[in-house]
């Protein structure tokens, strides 16, 4: 997807056509996501807010709304369903197809490219950009390359052409610290790697990465599509606009960011067995705490509880919080089974588990803050208050 963050907030609100929009509004986050007319100010995902609104005072800065990503998400990719069954996302806004065995019925991969491009325009409102190649490495590049609302196809015969003349950190497995010691040996385009021993790669960055960028500057990326792959961890967390001291806010923020993350559990139809907290002070140290579970549960208050303990349990009465966060990790699949059916720790027969349910049913009717735990809400603005 082009800038998808950005898109969909200008196709839900069309007044943020033809303007510059970022995605990010806190002073201490980062931009989450911006327009193509935001980037021809040096704007850029991960940048400092602080920053991006010094490079565009005039941008209009919205509010992230991941859930609603989510929602345009799985329409796009049932789209690419449509085209063909083996779909391997690898992001809210990204996947790969195999579209081989799809070429009889549906025409050459540019045909297809070009009818994937139209209908998500047409029943998204958002547009994408298309790399056609027999590897997902080259195919990545070159969907890179035509950004935005493009398709570039790099047949066979040309994709070493393609490949070598651009800059190494272009090359999967090549991070900030990898390409630091491959610029020291003088590498600089893909083709540089692609030219140096494989002994040499390795005595540099190890033998592991040493022949894995070797191979991939060779564009031998024998990687298929990954179907079906199981979902990891589920995780929130939240920089504050100012350090926080005081502990029943910080527990309150850590209550935010634990509904977030569990809400989206159970709408994936997940159980979690580990619970992991983060902490970030304001020195940007961080600290992480985890505990895993005899049983999984789903519930935010049973979840909520775990990770209270395991933050009270770092005794930091005096400490200034920049951040917290959470990560629910041995995810276990329902399988269809009712969320409300199953066991947690310590459970009445009826108690949470159906609470919460009606909790979500609520907030799929009536909108994400139609319900939220009491201490969550703000107070409303008085008339005559200050």
């Amino acid at each position: 997807m082009d800038a998808f963050f950005a898109s969909v907030a200008e196709r839900d609100n069309p007044e943020l056509r033809g303007k510059v929009v970022v995605v990010g509004t806190g002073p201490r986050s980062v931009v989450t996501s911006a327009n193509y007319a935001a980037r021809k100010f040096g704007i850029r995902a991960a940048m400092p807010i602080g920053q991006a609104r010094r490079l565009a005072p005039h941008a209009v800065f919205v509010e992230p709304d991941m859930r609603r990503y989510s929602e345009v998400s799985e329409k796009v990719m049932e789209i690419f369903r449509n085209f063909t069954p083996l779909v391997e996302p690898i992001s809210v806004d990204e996947a790969f197809l195999d579209v081989a065995g799809a070429k009889r019925l549906l025409g050459t991969p540019r045909e297809i490219g070009t009818a994937i491009r139209q209908k998500v325009e047409s029943q998204e409102g958002i547009t994408c950009s298309v790399g056609i190649a027999s590897t997902k490495l080259i195919a990545k590049l070159a969907s890179s390359r035509c950004k935005p609302n493009g398709l570039l196809e790099i047949p066979p015969d040309r994709t070493l052409t393609f490949l070598h003349p651009l800059p190494i950190n272009e090359l999967w497995g090549v991070g900030e610290k990898t390409a630091e010691i491959l610029s020291k040996l003088g590498l600089k385009t893909i083709g540089d790697i692609a030219n140096t021993s494989r002994a040499t790669l390795i005595r540099a960055v190890g033998e592991s990465a040493g022949v894995t960028i070797y191979e991939l500057a060779w564009a031998r990326d024998y990687r298929s599509i990954v179907l079906n792959e199981p979902e990891k961890s589920i995780g929130a967390e939240e920089t504050f606009s100012s350090d926080l001291d005081n502990q029943e806010e910080i527990l309150g923020e850590l209550l935010r960011v634990t509904d977030r993350a569990t809400r989206r559990l159970r709408d994936e139809q997940f159980m979690a067995r580990t619970i992991s907290i983060k902490v970030r002070f304001g020195d940007f140290t961080t600290i992480t705490r985890s505990k895993t579970l005899p049983l999984p549960i789903s519930s935010t208050q049973e979840i909520y509880s775990q990770a209270k303990a395991l933050y009270v349990g770092l005794n930091l009465e005096r400490a200034r919080v920049r951040l917290v966060g959470i990560r629910l990790e041995g995810l276990l699949a329902l399988k269809g089974q009712p969320l409300a059916a199953q066991p947690e720790l310590g459970a009445r027969e009826k108690g949470w588990g159906e609470v919460e349910v009606a909790i979500d049913a609520a907030r799929d009717r009536f909108g994400g803050e139609a319900v939220a735990p009491a201490r969550l809400l703000r107070p409303p603005d008085l008339p005559g208050s200050g």
